[in-house]
């Protein structure tokens, strides 16, 4: 899990993946994840399917989000 956490991602995201059976970051997460945790702004990635686009993008958001606050804080198109 020492990878994900370098990634920048909290220890209850990385237990929780632990917890699934996620080892490591595929390509496309050790290479979003990063971007998406470190700034705000839109980003476009591509990569074959089944690759962990989805955790790539979704991740950062779960850490990313205040409860909280009563508004939109993630758009994601498709």
């Amino acid at each position: 899990m020492d990878k994900f956490t370098a990634l920048g991602l909290e220890p209850w995201i990385t237990q929780c993946l632990e917890a699934k059976g996620f080892k490591e970051p595929s390509p496309i997460q050790e290479q979003a994840i990063p971007v998406l945790l470190s700034q705000d702004h839109d980003i476009i990635g591509q990569a074959q399917t089944g690759t962990g686009k989805t955790a790539a993008f979704g991740l950062p958001i779960v850490q990313k989000i205040e409860p909280g606050l009563k508004k939109p804080q993630a758009l994601i198109l498709c």
